[in-house]
C-alpha cells in the first residue's frame, strides 16, 4: 500500500521519536528552572527578612516583594519561551555574540573616556564621591554599545555566519533552501529519479496536509486515482529509503497558515513561511506561487531544459511511428521523448529515417522539432 496504512498511521509518523524525546527533555528543563528561580526567590525572602530595617513588617513586604518579583520573572521567561515557538539558531547566537561584543566595546570605551571625564577631584572631595559616576558611565556605555551590536547583528545576520569549534551556525536565506513537494509532483514519480542522481543536497519537507490528501487519493473509490495515490506512496518510500537525502514530514501549523482551506493556498503560505521552495508540476499552483513571491521548482520545465538541443539543417535518425493531424506528416520521437514532426512522412511509418530540422518549438507544455525528409545525395 505504501508508506502508511491509514491516517491514524499518518498522524503517529508525523511526529518523529526523536522529537517526541526532545519535547520531554524542554519541559523537563522548564520544570529545573521553576524550581531553581524558587529556590532564588526564597533565598531573596530570608535574606531581605533577616537584613531588612529594625522594623519587623517592612522586613517582611520586601521580601515578598523580591520573592514576587523573581516568581514573575520566571513565568514572563517560561510564557515567552511558550509563545515564540519558531526560534531560529542564528537569532540567538546574534543576541549572545552581539551582547559579547557590546560588553567589550563599552569597557573600553569606559576605560578610554576615565581619565578624560573623572581626572582629579576638586574641592577636596573624595575621588569616593566619582565612584557612582564611573560606574553610571560604564553601565551606560555598555547599555548603548550592547544594543548597537545585537541590532546590528540581527538585521545582518543572514549576510554571514557565525562559526564556533565544530559548530556552525549557517545562514538560513542563502544558499541551500528547503524543497517543499507537491502532491502532483510526487505523484509523478520522476523526483526520485532526480534525487538518485545525488544533485539534490537540500533538505525536503512534505507536509502534512500534502500526506493526508495523497492517502485520499489513495482511498478513492476511482481505480485510476487509487492507482495514482499508491504510486505517489511508494515514490515516498523510496524516498525515504534514499540515505543522502535528508527527509522531513512537518505538521503544517505554521504562524499565517490557515488550518482549512485549499491544499494548493496552504502549501504556498507554508513554504513562504519556511522560507522555502515549491517543487510541483501544476501549473496554476505554479503561477499562484509566482503571484505570493514564492520560488518554485517546475519539474516540468526542469525535464525540458535537459532535453537534447536540435539546431535548423541538423540531422537525426528517427523512426515514423504514426501519422500526424496534418495531411502527409510523420510523427516520431527521440530518445528523450521529445516528439519531431516530419513534412511527407506519413509514407515512411514503420520505418528509421534520417530527418533534416528545419525548426524547433519551445513551449511550457515542452519541446516539438519540426523537420523534412533529408534529400537523397546527387550521384556523381
Amino acid at each position: 500500500m505504501g508508506w502508511f496504512k491509514n491516517k491514524e498511521d499518518a498522524g503517529k509518523k508525523t511526529l518523529p521519536q526523536s522529537s517526541q524525546t526532545g519535547s520531554v527533555l524542554v519541559w523537563a528543563i522548564r520544570g529545573i528552572f521553576l524550581v531553581v528561580m524558587l529556590g532564588l526567590s526564597i533565598a531573596a525572602f530570608q535574606y531581605f527578612e533577616k537584613n531588612g530595617p529594625q522594623e519587623r513588617g517592612l522586613a517582611f513586604v520586601q521580601g515578598v516583594i523580591a520573592l514576587l518579583l523573581i516568581q514573575g520573572l520566571a513565568l514572563l521567561i517560561i510564557l515567552a519561551d511558550l509563545l515564540i515557538r519558531r526560534k531560529e539558531i542564528t537569532t540567538i547566537s546574534a543576541v549572545y555574540f552581539g551582547l559579547l561584543l557590546g560588553l567589550l566595546l563599552g569597557n573600553l570605551l569606559a576605560v578610554g573616556l576615565d581619565p578624560f571625564v573623572f581626572d582629579v577631584p576638586q574641592n577636596g572631595s573624595s575621588s569616593d564621591s566619582f565612584a557612582f559616576p564611573r560606574r553610571g558611565l560604564a553601565v551606560m556605555l555598555s547599555v548603548v554599545a550592547c544594543y548597537i551590536c545585537v541590532s546590528t547583528l540581527i538585521q545582518t545576520k543572514d549576510n554571514f555566519r557565525f562559526i564556533i569549534p565544530f559548530i556552525e551556525f549557517s545562514k538560513q536565506t542563502k544558499g541551500n533552501r528547503p524543497l517543499v513537494l507537491d502532491t502532483s509532483v510526487i505523484i509523478d514519480g520522476r523526483i526520485a529519479d532526480v534525487c538518485d542522481t545525488n544533485i539534490i543536497d537540500s533538505r525536503i519537507i512534505i507536509p502534512r496536509f500534502v500526506l493526508q490528501e495523497l492517502q485520499m487519493v489513495a482511498d478513492s473509490g476511482d481505480r485510476l486515482k487509487r492507482n495514482r495515490g499508491r504510486r505517489g506512496l511508494d515514490v515516498l518510500q523510496r524516498l525515504r529509503g534514499n540515505s543522502r537525502l535528508e527527509i522531513t514530514l512537518h505538521d503544517g501549523s505554521i504562524p499565517g497558515v490557515p488550518e482549512g482551506g485549499k491544499v494548493d493556498e496552504r502549501l504556498v503560505l507554508f513554504t513562504k513561511a519556511i522560507g522555502g521552495k515549491v517543487v510541483t508540476n501544476d501549473f496554476n499552483l505554479n503561477k499562484i506561487a509566482q503571484l505570493e513571491g514564492v520560488d518554485v521548482v517546475n519539474l516540468n520545465e526542469v525535464t525540458n531544459s535537459l532535453k537534447s538541443v536540435a539546431l535548423p539543417g541538423e540531422i537525426l535518425q528517427i523512426k515514423i511511428v504514426k501519422q500526424g493531424d496534418q495531411a502527409g506528416q510523420g510523427i516520431g520521437y527521440l530518445e528523450d521523448g521529445t516528439m519531431v514532426v516530419v513534412e511527407q512522412g506519413r509514407g515512411m511509418i514503420g520505418h528509421d529515417i534520417a530527418v533534416q530540422v528545419t525548426s524547433v518549438l519551445q513551449n511550457p507544455a515542452g519541446r516539438m522539432i519540426f523537420g523534412k525528409l533529408e534529400p537523397a545525395p546527387r550521384a556523381i
